[in-house]
């Protein structure tokens, strides 16, 4: 049995040892990855420099404002094209072209103006008449009626028809309605091309559909950007609410831990019951409604969510999910329920060392306005370096020529080759782009953006957790509570690391950050390769490419959780990064089953309190937005899409919630620790005694596998 212990710890590093001196974190330390540090310290210097250029380049306007031929912008002020606010396609037909899709541009020239045509008019009919001055503001600016009908049109110099159109996203589109099943714009079932010809109104739907298919991503955003205008003061006031509740638990759980527990799981089921009961009550009701039974599959994707409340297969669909979700908790409650008991245990002692270091409950908004300051920058820098192209001239035209495509000047195109090689092509904005260095260094520059800011987000959450758990394990390793603590143990664990952090741990904690950073960009290229590759019917790649998602997720939640632990060890002992994860990892092997049965049964109790809070500001944020409170019925305001409103709630709420439940897991992980690490200085003797309390020792030594341990430690 002996020499199965010997090779059990020489598997996994030899057990600490008792050390009279050793009183929680030390004060003496050395620089820890210094290599690490200076990279670091380069990085955030070249990513200074990348900002500076982006925003030397980067004009925010090119997402604002729609662009004509000329690379102009619509309605900006301080411009001539102050007052033309709308952008008018002289022939809506010709965005039905496949190089819709491939420049995300159309064949044909663009204009801006003041409003969209609202009457059918030709050119050959406005042509030496009075509506010629109304049809002329449908010109190109500084057009002068000197010039052939023929020219003028193979010029493009005007529209050759003129159709009733609506402001769509500041562009004109035809005013196609539907009447009595028929296709119409205006009162007319078919136009004038403008050439003596007559054609179906279809023809302008489609080129409709190819125009706004490019727009309708910036047109749904465009309708959530005016739903989150009118409802910004309800979704304050909802994730106020979130942060007052979460407060709240969290301070019931500091006096009343045990029943907060018990209250958070039977709030959690009884909340997923009604929800339940509510799914089947929809569904009940919906019985023999017209349209309710149309399939998910037919209905497609509907950005109005409130369709899919109306058919019976939605409600189906969440009442599964409800009643899984509410099984599997009360299987692992049932099957975990002595576990339970101890996890109870732990959160009471953490409960004692979060009411001895109340501050703690302030730090996640440190780590909140260091996350949104690097989420700005990142968010600023990359709208910049996309926006810092320049406009790019090509060559339009109807006909086959060999110079369609090729780049142009519209100031001198008149009178270049490719004018009289191709005779009614047009040189006109294409997209924004450029040929220089930087413009093909643009993709490289937005990675790394993106690289540096999973980098520095990470480093700012290390930093959180070095300093929660240099405070805590102060608490933890002080043999007489509250005697021994330091007078402010967060302001102590913080001002050692930034006294330490920059001095000596920076670079450790940089190291941490980088590995998680490499695999989290790994990530993100793997996601866009896979929507690149989504048309592709080579079954092999998409396997390859869901292989390879699965393992980078599994990595990263394996390097999160080595990355804690590390930094747990950082906070206590100072050694470098890999030392520390050696160290972390060893010690957790040493004790797997409690890692396995017990730290994490802690996190699904606090999964639980998050879900409580998320679920009750969630329901109440549905009733209000739709409008189903009477007491404030009026007072909601009318939306787009009632969903973003709520979605924006659940979401914040989540992270509120969560920043504050950081805080206790973060406790949690380090009493844990020090508590494994404990067992093996100490045997609780007067010559050794434990720095556990004595509440925890009780509970936690309970059992033969417990006894076994401190059995093998004292041998």
């Amino acid at each position: 049995m002996g020499g199965e212990r010997q090779h059990y710890y020489g598997k996994h590093g030899t057990p600490q040892k008792y050390d009279p001196t050793f009183k929680g974190p030390i004060y003496h330390r050395g620089c820890t990855d210094v290599i690490c540090c200076v990279f670091l310290l380069l990085a955030i210097v070249g990513y200074v420099a990348v900002g500076i250029i982006a925003w030397t380049h980067g004009d925010p306007r090119k997402v604002i404002y729609p662009t004509d031929s000329r690379g102009e912008f619509c309605g900006q002020k301080g411009t001539k094209n102050a007052n033309k606010s709308y952008l008018f396609y002289f022939n809506i037909v010709k965005c039905a072209s496949p190089l819709v899709l491939l420049e995300f541009q159309c064949p044909t020239p663009q204009i801006c103006v003041e409003k969209c045509p609202n009457r059918y008019l030709t050119y050959l009919k406005a042509h030496g008449t009075q509506e010629f001055e109304y049809y002329k503001q449908f010109c190109v600016p500084g057009f002068k009626q000197n010039k052939a009908v023929t020219e003028v049109l193979r010029d493009g110099d005007c529209p050759a028809v003129l159709i009733p159109s609506k402001p769509l996203v500041q562009r004109c589109f035809p005013a196609i309605h539907a009447h009595k099943g028929v296709l119409m714009v205006g009162n007319e079932t078919s136009y004038e091309d403008g050439h003596g010809f007559r054609k179906n109104i279809t023809d302008l739907v489609e080129g409709a559909k190819k125009a706004n298919g490019i727009l309708e991503a910036r047109h749904l955003a465009m309708r959530i950007f005016e739903d989150y205008t009118v409802s910004w003061y309800w979704i304050i006031i909802g994730l106020v609410i979130a942060m007052v509740l979460s407060l709240l638990f969290i301070i019931l759980l500091r006096f009343l831990a045990g029943i907060m527990v018990w209250v958070m799981i039977v709030m959690v089921i009884l909340v997923l019951g009604y929800g339940i009961f509510h799914c089947y009550m929809e569904y009940s009701r919906l019985r023999g409604e017209a349209g309710s039974d149309i399939s998910l599959v037919d209905l497609g994707f509907q950005t109005d969510l409130r369709v899919y409340l109306h058919l019976r297969q939605t409600w189906m669909a969440f009442m599964i999910i409800l009643s899984i979700l509410e099984v599997i908790i009360i299987l692992l409650l049932i099957f975990l329920r002595k576990r339970i008991l101890i996890a109870i245990a732990l959160i009471k002692e953490a409960s004692r060392a979060v009411g001895y270091v109340m501050c703690s409950m302030l730090y996640p908004l440190v780590t909140f306005l260091l996350l949104c300051l690097c989420i700005a920058y990142w968010a600023s820098t990359a709208i910049f370096l996309s926006t810092s192209n320049e406009a790019v001239y090509k060559i339009f035209s109807d006909t086959d020529c060999q110079a369609v495509g090729k780049t142009c000047n519209p100031e001198n195109f008149s009178s270049s080759s490719e004018f009289h090689l191709c005779p009614g092509a047009h040189c006109q904005f294409a997209f924004y782009g450029g040929e220089s260095t930087y413009h093909r260094a643009l993709l490289g520059l937005q990675i790394f953006n993106a690289f540096m800011f999973f980098w520095l987000a990470n480093f700012v959450l290390a930093l959180g957790q070095v300093t929660l758990a240099g405070a805590f394990a102060s608490y933890y390793w002080a043999l007489k509570k509250p005697d021994d603590l330091p007078a402010f143990p967060l302001f102590s664990a913080f001002g050692r690391a930034l006294r330490w952090g920059p001095r000596y741990h920076t670079g450790s904690l940089a190291f941490g950050s980088l590995l998680l950073a490499i695999v989290q960009i790994i990530r993100v290229m793997l996601e866009y390769l896979d929507q690149r590759l989504k048309a592709a019917e080579n079954k092999f790649a998409k396997f390859l490419m869901t292989c390879l998602k699965c393992c980078f997720w599994c990595l990263e939640k394996f390097i999160k959780f080595l990355n804690r632990n590390a930094y747990i060890m950082i906070a206590i002992y100072g050694t470098n990064f890999c030392t520390s994860a050696r160290n972390a990892f060893f010690l957790l092997m040493r004790n797997i089953i409690r890692v396995a049965v017990l730290d994490k049964v802690t996190d699904f109790l606090f999964l639980l309190g998050k879900l409580l809070i998320v679920g009750s500001v969630g329901i109440l944020a549905f009733f209000f937005f739709t409008h189903r409170i009477r007491i404030v019925q009026d007072t909601a305001p009318p939306l787009n899409y009632y969903w973003v409103p709520i979605l924006t709630v659940i979401v914040g709420s989540y992270l509120i919630a969560h920043g504050f439940f950081s805080v206790y897991g973060m406790c949690v992980d380090t009493l844990f620790l020090c508590f494994c690490e404990d067992l093996e200085r100490n045997d609780g003797s007067q010559e050794r005694p434990y720095f556990m309390s004595p509440e925890l020792r009780d509970i936690l030594l309970k059992g033969s596998a417990e006894e076994g341990k401190r059995a093998e430690v004292e041998e």
